[in-house]
């Protein structure tokens, strides 16, 4: 497996759990659980793809803007889970910042799918993104296995 669908399948989980959650409504055990999942794996996956994606290309001239442009949307996304943490979930303005933060991480997604991928793609060759892979894999699995 190659770094790029590591990362997309990653993606694809967090879109279904914002599109889950924005279906939710009310301090639910059921919408406290959703959410707890989306944060760990958010967190988790920031954490890991800044670590075996983004710290690779940074060393390469034609990547070090979108580098620090994912590394700056993570730090956006960070500060709208934090905001979501300071909301009682049963306010309306709960599910007004999920909406908000949904449209950061899809556009953020979008960005690295149609954009950084397709650069990352010519900077990197076969054996790196196979290796990339393996080790945002392993990042993840210790970052996701319970404390």
């Amino acid at each position: 497996m190659k770094i790029f669908e590591a990362l997309r399948q990653d993606h694809e989980k967090q879109r279904l759990l914002l599109k889950i959650l924005a279906e939710t409504s009310g301090d639910t055990a059921a919408r406290r659980e959703y959410y707890q999942e989306l944060k760990n794996q958010l967190e988790s996956h920031a954490v890991a793809e800044e670590r075996h994606f983004y710290s690779p290309l940074l060393k390469k001239d034609d990547a070090v803007d979108l580098t620090r442009h994912g590394i700056a949307e993570h730090h956006e996304i960070d500060e709208l889970i934090e905001k979501l943490d300071e909301t009682k979930m049963d306010s309306p303005g709960w599910l007004r910042h999920l909406k908000t933060l949904q449209e950061k991480v899809e556009h953020h997604l979008a960005d690295e799918e149609q954009e950084f991928f397709q650069v990352a793609g010519r900077l990197l060759n076969e054996s790196q993104k196979n290796k990339l892979a393996d080790s945002y894999q392993e990042e993840m699995a210790k970052e996701l296995a319970p404390h």
